[in-house]
């Protein structure tokens, strides 16, 4: 199944958060347990390059490939689904105009105006021919539209309604910043918490994807209340710290207990 159809089914959903440009660690992050790998181009390094390469370690694991662009890169958009990319996010989305953008890139006519060239994205896909290829991209590739402003919060209806639009992944980093008008960054903000459940429900309301961010994983089960079924963490340094925290203090015990 696409992560489209998992995630119309009502899966619950992790991807893990790749922002180093190696496909060799790409290979290493699609071989856990996460259900999907996002490659960040937006703060991440990853790059044009680094994308056309790390996406083919993930379907070699039988995972869908997400990218996350740079703010308003939609020319990066339609160039991550023709690498083979099941979904992208787009930061930034804060005004119907952007979404429209957005989702003008991401789909073929007669809903948007993606170009035709799947030169690495319709091999890789590994399936079909080009006329099954077209009738059945725009169903199963995603645009997700970050919100993470005020003035994204205020427009939301307006996204969500936007010909193209999958689904809104939540940013709660930069939404703290804003929501506390610059004040403090803080994931787990209580004060934002209502706005947050806000936009899982609409969202979900509207027939699309809820995302978010997560860098406390106990934050998971409350969030998945609210609606939000993709969730992503994960990144390489956070795996590595966590994954050398628990080898170091199992051996470690092990020598306190001699």
């Amino acid at each position: 199944m696409t992560l489209a159809m998992r995630l119309k089914a009502g899966d619950t959903l992790f991807t893990a958060w790749s922002g180093v440009p190696d496909a060799l660690t790409v290979e290493l992050m699609a071989a856990q347990g996460f259900d999907a790998v996002t490659l960040d181009m937006q703060h991440g390094g990853h790059h044009e390059d680094s994308v056309l390469r790390a996406i083919l370690p993930i379907q070699k694991a039988q995972k869908p490939a997400i990218v996350r662009i740079p703010v308003g890169r939609f020319d990066m958009a339609s160039r991550a689904l023709d690498f083979g990319a099941e979904a992208v996010i787009a930061p930034m989305i804060n005004s119907v105009a952007d979404a429209r953008a957005f989702g003008l890139a991401m789909k073929y006519p007669p809903m948007g105006q993606r170009s035709w060239g799947p030169t690495f994205g319709f091999p890789r896909h590994g399936k079909g021919d080009f006329a099954e290829w077209l009738a059945e991209s725009n169903a199963r590739t995603m645009a997700i539209a970050m919100v993470e402003t005020r003035e994204a919060l205020d427009c939301l209806d307006g996204i969500l309604e936007t010909p193209g639009i999958d689904g809104i992944f939540v940013g709660p980093s930069d939404f703290s910043i804003a929501w506390s008008r610059g004040r403090t960054v803080d994931t787990k903000l209580e004060d934002m918490m209502q706005a947050i459940a806000d936009i899982g429900k609409r969202t979900r309301q509207a027939g699309k994807a809820a995302a978010i961010f997560i860098v406390d994983p106990g934050m998971t089960g409350r969030l998945a209340k609210m609606g939000y079924q993709l969730f992503a963490g994960g990144s390489e340094g956070a795996l590595m710290s966590r994954g050398a925290a628990s080898l170091l203090g199992e051996a470690r015990q092990s020598l306190d207990a001699k």
